[in-house]
């Protein structure tokens, strides 16, 4: 998933994004109101992380700014701010969960992903792009400029997971857990396998590639120059 934290402690936030990165996934990590604001704003994130204190407001201000901004990406406030009022307010200003400081970060990783789970908004798009590929959710189809790709429907689940994930980092684990509904990896090639097929019909005959493989990673579609 891709994850935003607003976190202004240095060393409460390196903690924190290591952790999540080592469990594979994307943090933006943000260390003021503003900041974070804006990310969350401008960031397609699966989650949003935020301390209740930060330089230049309170966290709450944050989540209702986002709120307000029809944003309904789901939020746990990750703060050593925890009276009972306190829950409530996080919760009132449109926060989904509260975790209090200090926590175990086997917590904090598994609520961050049962509300990544969640399906916070309703994607109206009919078309996704990245570079000369569109695909058309509704068809079902797949182009790379003007010539139709001829895909199995796996392949264009595999694509499209792709594509609504652009310029982002997917992990085997991701697509294992996404595509094939596998919540454990059972040490096959599964993924490389489906993913050499695909890139054979979305890259090779165009002489430009689109997915690039991420060593140690996994894989990412992007329009590089």
């Amino acid at each position: 998933m891709k994850l935003l934290l607003l976190e202004d402690d240095a060393e409460a936030a390196e903690f924190v994004q290591r952790g999540l990165v080592e469990a594979g996934h994307t943090v933006d990590l943000a260390t003021t109101a503003d900041d974070g604001l804006h990310l969350a704003l401008e960031g397609a994130h699966d989650v949003l992380i935020i301390d209740r204190m930060v330089p230049g407001g309170d966290g709450l201000a944050v989540v209702r700014a986002v709120r307000e901004a029809g944003k309904a990406t789901p939020v746990i406030f990750l703060t050593a701010v925890g009276g009972v009022r306190d829950r409530v307010e996080g919760f009132e200003s449109g926060g989904d969960d509260y975790l209090v400081k200090p926590y175990a970060f086997s917590e904090l990783l598994a609520r961050v992903q049962a509300l990544g789970r969640r399906s916070p908004t309703i994607d109206l798009r009919t078309t996704l792009e990245v570079g000369d590929l569109s695909l058309d959710l509704a068809g079902r189809t797949a182009r790379r400029g003007a010539t139709r790709l001829d895909l199995t429907p796996q392949e264009f689940k595999l694509l499209e997971y792709l594509v609504r994930h652009s310029g982002q980092v997917v992990t085997r684990a991701m697509l294992l857990d996404k595509i094939w509904g596998f919540h454990f990896d059972p040490r096959t090639n599964l993924v490389d396998a489906h993913m050499s097929r695909l890139r054979a019909k979305v890259d090779r005959p165009f002489g430009r590639e689109l997915i690039h493989t991420v060593r140690g990673a996994g894989y990412m579609i992007d329009d590089r120059a």
